[in-house]
């Protein structure tokens, strides 16, 4: 018997038939005897409609009754999953994050969870219930309701698993395992058998949106077995794991990340002087907006220009600051551009093999795409370019990595 800690995402969760078929794949489970803890998302679709509702209303509402608003998607889905459960003969009880307690810090819309109180839990596992969880939400130490971001139900899954110690968790998707890019932009996008945490994270940082990089932290963190599922096909799905795989023919680029929602600015003519980046990207921080690449070109006239990119999102409000701040240095100018996007190529093998920027950069400029801004690790290079190029860009990448030339590897 083994404690699993089982996620399932909006589409699994999307209508009450899906619900009805979730309820038959987690009772298959408990009656082979496993202990099982299952996390949900709101139903697909109804985060959007709520936001819209508020957005009716304001148009920047208020953080903290965003998410007294928001969290009720989840509150619907736990219900209904206990219900069918219990219909079907099999005992259940649902919580919110709250009754959990999942105690968050203050940060309203971006949560951060602190603890866990698993006692609830442990004690209806104990007397031979199912627990049906409320993800993306919790409670902060003054009983606010609190929200971990989109995505956060897969933290939540996560998170339960590492404090429950459980023997694995699944995560149950619209897509049968992690892909070397989105089979929406390359068909011959192919399933990876196994990557490791490390380049999972950097997959979903990226823009990877099987997983939020949150979910891979934490189960790298407390070494969590943590496998991506269909809920509608059965199959292996993709294992992700601490390990490098020993294949030897495992390839130098395991995967192409990319991501949309990107947005860049650029403070022209600042003075080049010590601490300039502290006192442009300070009050960006104080506003909690989260800046991703950075690059500075030092002139010869003793100023530099200084170009960021932060969430799309976060532009407008990124910008009005930066506009504050750009006048207080006395800088020339500041410019944005909410249409780019990043691309990214990731892989463990990136470590010992040589020429893989070289190979990337001449990819895309056969493809006559300009690269604005570059980004390096150990195991990944982006770039941003213009986001009318992006698909264009992943699928000459895919190919030029030989990632859609064996449809029988492995993968990582």
């Amino acid at each position: 018997m083994a404690l699993i800690v089982q996620k399932f995402g909006g589409t699994s969760v999307g209508t009450i038939e899906r619900i009805e078929a979730v309820a038959d794949k987690v009772k298959r489970f408990r009656d082979e005897g496993h202990d099982i803890v299952v996390v949900v998302s709101a139903m697909s679709g109804e985060t959007n409609r709520l936001i819209a509702l508020a957005k009716g209303i304001m148009d920047e509402p208020v953080p903290r009754e965003m998410d007294v608003l928001v969290s009720t998607g989840e509150q619907v889905t736990i219900a209904l999953l206990s219900m069918a459960l219990i219909k079907k003969g099999c005992p259940a009880r649902s919580y919110t994050g709250g009754q959990v307690r999942i105690t968050t810090d203050t940060a309203h819309t971006k949560a951060r969870i602190q603890s866990i109180d698993e006692a609830n839990m442990r004690r209806d596992l104990s007397e031979g219930r199912v627990v049906v969880v409320a993800g993306f939400q919790g409670v902060d130490e003054a009983g606010n309701i609190t929200t971990l971001g989109r995505g956060g139900s897969d933290t939540t899954g996560v998170a339960l698993a590492a404090a429950l110690k459980a023997d694995e968790c699944q995560i149950y998707t619209d897509v049968d395992g992690v892909y070397t890019t989105d089979p929406r932009v390359v068909d011959t996008a192919r399933r990876l058998d196994r990557i490791t945490f490390e380049e999972m994270i950097e997959m979903a940082s990226l823009g990877s949106k099987v997983l939020q990089i949150r979910s891979v932290e934490f189960a790298g963190k407390y070494n969590v077995p943590l496998r991506v599922l269909s809920s509608f096909i059965d199959g292996p799905g993709t294992l992700i794991t601490l390990e490098e795989d020993g294949n030897m023919e495992q390839p130098v680029v395991s995967g192409i990340a990319f991501n949309r929602d990107e947005a860049k600015l650029t403070v022209i003519g600042v003075p080049d002087v010590p601490g300039i980046a502290s006192r442009i990207l300070k009050p960006i921080s104080d506003a909690n907006i989260e800046v991703d690449m950075i690059v500075q070109n030092v002139g010869a006239d003793n100023q530099t220009d200084f170009t960021f990119t932060v969430h799309r999102n976060d532009f407008n409000k990124a910008k009005a600051i930066l506009t504050e701040v750009a006048e207080s240095l006395g800088a020339r100018e500041v410019r944005g551009d909410n249409k780019i996007a990043k691309v990214s190529i990731v892989g463990v093998g990136m470590r010992s093999h040589a020429g893989v920027a070289t190979k990337m950069f001449a990819s895309l400029s056969e493809e006559g795409i300009n690269i604005q801004m570059i980004s390096t690790s150990e195991i990944k290079i982006s770039v941003v370019i213009a986001e009318k190029y992006l698909e264009l860009a992943v699928r000459g990448l895919h190919s030029a990595f030989d990632l859609d030339a064996d449809k029988n590897a492995t993968g990582v």
